[in-house]
């Protein structure tokens, strides 16, 4: 006996489907799909290539990642050495040959074969990432993008303006129609003493394939500080800016300003760092030798402000974890913030030494971080290490970032 339901089609028609058309029907398995959680929907993909287009279909996982938190893969670390980019020619540190300009210390089987592909060699200097999607390249003369996912490189296209010191970040984007899309900015970084109330930037999007310049306002005298990690969340950038400030600039809004607001803590000696919470804010985190804060930047009564989120002592730290402080034998060596997680409130990396480890805020523990890599070979003090996250999404070839259609 066959089962047949009765249906609306688009055009508000009733139509007769048997229950294998319903359940092949986009929308219908869409809806169910959308139900599950994501550690089910990634093993869906294997019970047809139908399922696996719906899954990695860019209305689907705009859905998706709007009601579920998405999930994240820790590839590996990036060591950053500022001190071999920028700057004129004559002041700049030059790279030793036996040192990569981008080297990564391994925690994944995706990042064990990025390395011994050699393809970071091809790339230059790391400058950021998103979702993956590596930005790099070697300022001024080139800037390139890497998708992992099809290890395919893009060279964007020369810009138009040129900028001695800058600091770059690279945004993704996903529509649920046309995809996923990209925009590359540039901050010129003037010097403090210029008392300069103005910022020249110049965006690159992938959907004009064009670069614009601006010039954004600001209240008060801005100087961003060049070759930084700063951080995007949903379409604001987020740059340090020389005095202990951080500058604000929304590449959405049209009266193209820059706000800047101050850090509620800085020092010239300690480690900082910028995150996302859980709840899409700004994180902030410093350390010191003997002690670490983590601050979330949000709205009260529609001002910005300030709020601590948690505070360690990393002696006590390290007597809440015993072993790990024999083991790595800790008491001698000096402890730092490291870098926050993905859109992560309750766990940062910290680093002892060489070793990489991380710290739960809720339970306290400490647990390291397994990476290949000759991490002991390089002077941490004098490097930037940054953590390389991929999303965690199924993907076809037709979805990915560097296709023609999203270039």
């Amino acid at each position: 006996m066959s089962c047949s339901v009765r249906v609306k089609t688009s055009s508000g028609m009733a139509s007769n489907l048997s229950v294998h058309e319903v359940f092949n029907t986009f929308d219908t398995l869409s809806e169910i799909l959308l139900l599950l959680p994501p550690e089910e929907t990634y093993k869906l993909i294997l019970v047809s290539k139908r399922w696996l287009q719906i899954i990695s279909s860019p209305f689907f996982r705009h859905s998706y990642l709007t009601k579920w938190k998405p999930n994240f893969h820790l590839i590996g670390f990036f060591i950053c050495n500022t001190s071999y980019v920028g700057k004129q020619h004559v002041e700049r540190v030059r790279r030793p040959r036996s040192e990569s300009s981008m080297p990564l210390l391994s925690t994944s089987s995706l990042g064990d074969e990025i390395e011994t592909s050699g393809v970071l060699k091809k790339l230059g200097y790391y400058i950021d990432s998103s979702n993956g999607v590596l930005l790099c390249g070697r300022h001024p003369k080139a800037y390139y993008l890497w998708d992992p996912t099809t290890r395919k490189q893009h060279k964007i296209p020369r810009h138009r303006v040129h900028f001695e010191e800058v600091v770059m970040s690279l945004i993704t984007e996903d529509c649920p129609v046309q995809g996923f899309s990209y925009k590359v900015v540039r901050g010129e970084c003037v010097s403090y003493a210029a008392h300069s109330m103005k910022v020249r930037v110049e965006t690159y999007s992938s959907k004009t394939t064009t670069w614009s310049y601006s010039e954004l306002a600001c209240h008060e005298p801005v100087s961003l500080t060049p070759w930084t990690a700063g951080r995007v969340i949903q379409g604001v950038v987020y740059w340090y800016a020389r005095g202990g400030k951080v500058a604000i600039y929304d590449t959405n809004d049209e009266e193209k300003r820059i706000n800047v607001i101050k850090l509620p803590k800085t020092f010239n000696y300690d480690e900082q760092v910028l995150g996302e919470s859980s709840d899409g804010c700004l994180q902030y985190g410093w350390s010191n030798k003997s002690v670490m804060e983590i601050w979330k930047l949000e709205k009260v009564s529609e001002v910005l402000e300030w709020t601590i989120q948690f505070k360690l002592n990393f002696k006590a730290m390290w007597r809440m974890n015993p072993v790990e402080s024999a083991r790595f034998n800790t008491r001698t060596k000096e402890t730092q913030l490291l870098a926050f997680f993905n859109q992560n409130s309750d766990s940062v990396f910290i680093r002892c030494d060489s070793h990489i480890f991380v710290f739960d805020t809720k339970t306290q523990r400490v647990e390291e971080v397994q990476y290949q890599g000759r991490g002991s070979s390089f002077v941490w003090d004098y490097c930037k290490v940054l953590p390389y996250f991929q999303l965690s999404w199924p993907s076809s070839p037709s979805s990915s970032l560097l296709e023609e259609g999203n270039m």
